[in-house]
Order: structure tokens, then sequence, then C-alpha cells
């Protein structure tokens, strides 16, 4: 028995079970093996993604293509994704960073439109999707309600992975991106009690409906406390490996802890990392920040890479799903269930964003109408990922009777198909659609950044003239520092009106290219005296390093990636 069936029919907690199935595992091949293709893999992700940035397509497309390819590898051992592998190893570390760096101001400000897609259209997308499933293709009412479950929350690994590489308006991206973080709790609390309807043959409305509220509030009520506990334990320290150390465990003792008292862990790492995410700017130090934004970003790079290549390489479980089902079949229930997804999302947005304008003169006078391009790319990117297909791995063998679960290998066949068709399928068009409708990123946030280093160098500047009026200071330090952000002030005021502002720059390009000389220039001498013996490495290191500094944040401030 595998831990979803033992998860159907026991309701011991979560880290119960996993101690319960650790226990049962037989290892399927040597640790040798195992360790070869995990490197095997991550030498495809690295490659795969040089690849797609060549092409300018979204990694994760190409991910899923290549998993696909590997899958058919002779020789290549079989890996089948374990459900609480990727519920408890793979989401959580994933959805803290994409919650931790989303901007607060932007999600609270959309957050009526991020409830409508990740409340109102989940719900929908389930019992639709239920009626397609039980109408054309013969599932049982809750084998259907089961697939409406899986298929219906579209995927924040995806939808972060993907939205970060279009230009696009950052309100679209913060809707796609809220939307993906929030709607999960909606589908696994419906999952989980059609799981439940379909094992035991019963169903109370009554019960889903507590169920569905204890598992919000709750998760929300532990994400705000994970996430204030983790503010001020990291307050009062200073000691950044330590303190990085405790960010990558915050996301899984979160999770766990909602998880074990039935509450959903996925919305309790979204809110904790909203929390923390919004505090911690102002609670922990330089060196801290320095070392854990480059470790989240390698973090998140490598389950990526390795998560999107992995559904790629579930395609023999997905053939063998397809049993007596001949191949033109199976692409007509593909679609059956497809083409209804991306119809009832472009539907729902058009709904929500016209209907209450056309129906309520108040709504026209409150809210302004939203642009119908904008409105049609957010229809159009709604792909599933990694947290469908994990959940449909977890549907069980069995039911209480002992009987096969019904329709089990459709559901999961069905699940592969929408995955593979949202993300590979409506990714690829997703370029040339943006560029037909002819949305373009407004860059608002780069005229925010600007105002706000030019507040920022002024009142700095204002401080230090201060300073120096009180106190009895070395006229070189003074003169030196001032002048400094006089400079500083001046580009950015140039900048303002300057046409040779590189695109999404924050100063000119002259400014970015003697920059850029002088720090070259710096590196080559430092290089030569250590080659000359003049220095040791451990003084290039350090010296290096903050050229190394110098030179990221001069990146930082004239590029628009």
């Amino acid at each position: 028995m595998d831990l979803s069936t033992i998860a159907a029919v026991d309701h011991r907690s979560p880290i119960e079970l996993a101690i319960l199935f650790a226990a049962q595992i037989r290892p399927l091949d040597s640790p040798v093996r195992v360790v070869e293709l995990l490197l095997v893999l991550l030498s495809a992700v690295a490659l795969l993604v040089l690849v797609a940035r060549k092409l300018q397509l979204p990694y994760p497309i190409l991910l899923v293509v290549g998993g696909l390819a590997l899958s058919l590898v002779p020789g290549l051992p079989r890996l089948r994704l374990d459900p609480e592998l990727v519920f408890v190893l793979f989401l959580p570390p994933l959805l803290y960073p994409a919650a931790l760096f989303t901007p607060w101001r932007d999600f609270q400000a959309n957050l009526g439109t991020i409830l409508l897609l990740a409340v109102g259209l989940v719900l929908v997308t389930i019992v639709i999707t239920a009626w397609f499933a039980h109408q054309f293709i013969g599932l049982t009412w809750g084998a259907a309600f089961v697939l409406g479950a899986i298929i219906a929350p579209s995927d924040a690994v995806a939808a972060t992975a993907i939205s970060h590489r279009l230009r696009i308006p950052r309100r679209l991206v913060t809707i796609l991106e809220g939307e993906s973080l929030v709607n999960d709790t909606t589908a696994f609390v419906a999952y989980r009690f059609a799981i439940a309807a379909v094992v035991t043959g019963s169903f109370s409305a009554t019960e889903a409906g507590i169920k569905f509220v204890t598992a919000g509030v709750g998760g929300t009520l532990i994400g705000l406390a994970a996430g204030w506990l983790v503010t001020l334990i990291q307050r009062r320290l200073d000691d950044p490996p330590v303190q990085v150390t405790l960010s990558l465990l915050t996301p899984f003792a979160c999770y766990l802890a909602a998880e074990a008292v039935g509450c959903s862990g996925v919305l309790a790492v979204v809110v904790c990392g909203l929390y923390y995410g919004w505090r911690a700017p102002e609670t922990v130090g330089s060196r801290f920040r320095l070392r854990a934004i480059p470790i989240w970003e390698m973090v998140e790079f490598i389950l990526n890479g390795v998560i999107f290549i992995l559904i790629g390489l579930q395609l023999p479980d997905v053939l063998a799903a397809l049993g007596r089902h001949q191949i033109r079949e199976a692409i007509w229930y593909s679609l059956v269930i497809l083409v209804p997804v991306i119809a009832l999302r472009l539907g729902w947005l058009f709904a929500i964003a016209y209907l209450p304008r056309l129906l309520s003169r108040v709504a026209r006078r409150h809210f302004s109408s939203t642009p119908w391009r904008e409105v049609a790319l957010i229809g159009w990117t709604g792909m599933r990922g990694v947290d469908s297909l994990a959940a449909a791995l977890a549907v069980p063998l069995v039911i209480r009777s002992g009987a096969p679960f019904p329709d089990r290998d459709m559901i999961f066949f069905l699940t592969f198909a929408v995955i593979f068709g949202t993300l590979v399928l409506q990714g690829l068009t997703l370029t040339p659609i943006i560029r037909w409708l002819g949305v373009v990123d407004d860059r608002v946030w780069e005229k925010e950044e600007r105002a706000a280093r030019l507040k920022a160098n002024q009142a700095a500047l204002a401080r230090l003239m201060e300073i120096a009026s009180a106190q009895s200071l070395d006229t070189t330090l003074v003169n030196r520092l001032t002048a400094e952000y006089k400079d500083r002030i001046h580009q950015l005021e140039l900048a303002k009106s300057s046409a040779g502002v590189p695109s999404g720059g924050l100063f000119t390009e002259d400014y970015e290219r003697l920059s850029k000389e002088a720090l070259d220039t710096e590196r080559r001498t430092i290089l030569q005296l250590r080659n000359d013996r003049v220095i040791n490495d451990e003084a290039l290191r350090r010296i290096q390093r903050d050229i190394d500094l110098a030179e990221v944040r001069l990146r930082q401030e004239v590029s628009s990636d």
C-alpha cells in the first residue's frame, strides 16, 4: 500500500504517514545509479536552460520537452515522482520565495481580482470539468470531481518562472503570481473531499464547507504566526550562515506545522512569505541579504529545473495509463478536457472584468475599465504544473471496499495532457500573442525606482551637510562624500529627460560605459599585482569581491532585467 492509499483510509498526520511510508520503501536501484541519474538530470537542466535562453523561450517549456525526450532513452532508469516528495520537498521552498518577493502593495491592490480567480474560477472549473468528464468521457461523478479538483488550479512555479521572462505590465505579473499562490488552498481542500467521497462513498456539503473555512483560516493564522516568529528571531541575529539556514528551514517548518493540524500548508507558507517579505527589509542586515538572495536564487533554479524535467519523465507512466484506449480516442479525451478549461478561464476573466460595469452604475463610476488585451493575456496565461501532477499521482489505488479507485489511470493521463497542453502549447504561443495583442511593459516600477533613488540620495546628502555643519570634520572627507552623492543625484536627474538613457536604465549610457571601464581597469590591475607576487590571493579575493559588488550594483542600475 502506498502513501496515497494510506492517506485515503487513515487520518493520521502527514508526518506520521511519511514515516510509515518511508519504512516501507525498498530501493529500486543502487545509490550510485541514483547519483548518476541525478547528475544526468542536472546536466540536462543546465544545457536546456542555455538553449531556452538562446531561443528566447521560457525555460520550463523546454525542460518539459527535454524530460519527454529523456524518458525515451533506452536504459535510463524509470523515475516516478513521489507525491509526498513533491508536496513536502518541492512546493514549500518554491512557494516561499515567490511569496517573499511578491510586492505586497500590488498584491493588496489586486486582491479582489486574485480572489475571484483563486476561489471563484477554481470552484467553477471543478464543476464544469467534472460535467465534461462525466458526459463525454464516461468517468463516474466521483472520479470526475477528483479530476476537476486536480487540474483546476494554475501552477505557482510555472507562473513565476514564465511570467518573469515576459515584458508585460507588472500588475499583470502580480495577478498571475498572486492567483497561483492562493488557488492551491481552494483546489486541495476540494481534492481531499472528492477523494474522501469516492473512497468512503459518502459526502457532506456542510462538512466540506467547514473544512474549507477551517483550512483557510487556520493556514492563514499559522502563516502569520510563523512569519512573526521568524521576523522576531532574525531581528536578533547577526550571523549570516545561521540566518540563511533558518531562512531555508522556514517554509518546511511552516508547511509541516499547518498540515499536522489539518490546515492548508500551502496557504501557511504563502502568508508567512508575504508577511516576512514585508518586514525583512527593516529587520535584517546587509550581510544576510547579500548571502541569502543568491542562495535562494540557486535553490529556485535547481528545484524548478529538476521538477519540470521530472514532469516530462513521467511519459512512460502516461503511456501505461492509456491502457486499452487508442491514441485517437486518447487525443479526443484530452481535447474534451483541455479546450473547456482554457475557454472557461478566458470567459471568466472577461466576465469579471466587464459584467459588473455593464450591470451596475456604481461599478462604472468607481472602477476603471481594464483593457481587453490585458484581460485576454491573463486568460491565456493559466499554466498547470507540478502541483496538479503530484495530486494525480496521490490518487489512491483502492477505495475502502478494496476495489480499484475508479478511472485512476484515466485521471492521470488527462492530468498530464492538460499540463502539457497549457504549459507547452500555451507557453510557446505567449510571446507571439503578446506581440499580437500589443501589450507592453508600462515600466512604472522604473519610474518609481528612479524617484526613490533620487530621494534617498538627496536625503543622504542633506544629512551629510547637516553633520558637517554641526561637527568639526576633515574637509577632504566631507567633500569626497558629498561629491559622490551630488554626482549620483546629477545622473539621476539627467536620466529623467536624457534620450541617451538605455531602455530600463537609471543612468546615461556614458555613465554606464565609463563606470564599466573603470571597474575593468581595477580588476586587471589587481590581477597583475597578484601575478607579479606583489599581493597574495587572499588580498586579491577581498578586493575582487568589492569590485564584483560594485559591478553587480552597476548592472542593477542600468539594466532592465
